[in-house]
This record gives structure tokens, sequence and C-alpha cells, in this order.
């Protein structure tokens, strides 16, 4: 199954709902009473920091040497200074994705982190400009065996059948200093919580 116009429609009607939802956090935070319990929200942004062209002509078909830039962001409304990470990970659409319900994170390993100490009510916005490097054909699948994010290049073996339906997927991770480690749920109005985005590829074999 291909990626088609009605993903994109609702990749990017999701895409719009978290980015007015950053957008207004920081308002909602003066008006509303100091009850409101913590949150980190979490988005991305196409090439111009805007909901749109997340792909070089806007084709999510991608080739080897294609660039596709995106723009990341995270939002901390936990009250207080936070370290955080954004664990970078591809699966295909039959890897198990994180659960949003018991705050599980993806067992497949990250490729690529990024962290960083964001301040009370901070938003931190990064690049993330990325490529297919180098794949390979093995049966009815296409792998990606060379990624290159920020101008590094970074070994992967991502498997798609035929080379649809590929997935870049971002979990939040927080620090946890009890622990000393990080932790992908935080805790809000006595339950973990968790936030983790996901967008559709294909990769293509060189002709």
């Amino acid at each position: 199954m291909k990626v088609n116009l009605e993903d994109y429609r609702t990749l990017f009607v999701s895409v719009c709902l978290i980015l007015m939802m950053v957008s207004t956090v920081p308002v909602v935070a003066m008006v509303l009473p100091r009850g409101v319990e913590p949150f980190f929200a979490m988005g991305v942004l196409g090439e111009d920091m805007m909901a749109e062209h997340y792909y070089p002509g806007d084709d999510p078909n991608l080739r080897v040497g294609s660039l596709v830039r995106w723009h990341v962001g995270v939002y901390n409304h936990m009250g207080c200074a936070q370290y955080v990470a954004v664990r970078v990970k591809v699966l295909n659409s039959t890897l198990p994705s994180p659960d949003s319900i018991e705050c599980v994170p993806s067992g497949v390993p990250a490729f690529f982190e990024f962290r960083r100490v964001l301040v009370r009510n901070e938003t931190w916005w990064f690049p993330f400009y990325w490529g297919v490097s180098e794949v390979t054909g093995e049966g009815d699948s296409v792998v990606i065996t060379r990624l290159v994010v920020n101008n590094v290049t970074l070994g992967l073996n991502a498997y798609a059948v035929d080379g649809f339906n590929f997935r870049v997927v971002f979990e939040l991770w927080v620090y946890d200093e009890a622990s000393g480690d990080f932790d992908f749920a935080w805790e809000s109005g006595g339950e973990d919580r968790c936030v983790w985005l996901q967008i559709w590829f294909n990769a293509t074999l060189p002709e």
C-alpha cells in the first residue's frame, strides 16, 4: 500500500493540531489557574517551517540522494527545567509502534538522538535534514542500509515490502533524576504520559 493523498491530508491535519497546541499553550498558561497539569508537546514542520512541503516535490517516494528538510519542535510546560531527548527510529508498517496507552516505546533501536535542557515554557526547534543514501533489494523487500542525517552518514537495516510504508518515528524521552537515565514517560495527574510522532514515506531502488 502506497502513501497517498489521503495519508497526506491526515498528516497535515495532525501536525496542524499539534502546532496550534504548541503556539497557544504559552497564552493558555498565563490565563489558566496554576492547577493545570504539566505536559510536553512535540510537532514536525516541513522545509519552510510550515505544515507543508515535507518531501522534495511533495513526493513521499524517496530516491537515493534526495534531501528531506524537516524541523522538529518540543515545548516544555512541566513547570520547571527539563532535560529531554528526541530519539529517532525507522520502522515499517508491521513493526509495533510506541504504545501511547501504556507509554512503552518502540522496540526498534534509535539511529539518531537529539538532547537539550529546556527551561520552563521553552519551545525548542531543531533541523532534521535527512536522506536515503543507500538501498538494496532483498527478495520482495527494499532495505535501507544507509541514511544521512544533518550531514552525518549512519548505518541502518530497515526493511519494507516493495519499499512501501516506511515511517520515521520521533519519541520524546525525559531524564529521570531518580533513575539517572531517560524515560519514555513522565507523570502528570497521577498517570504516565508520553509523546511520539510518525511520518510515512516510501523508498525506491535506483534504476
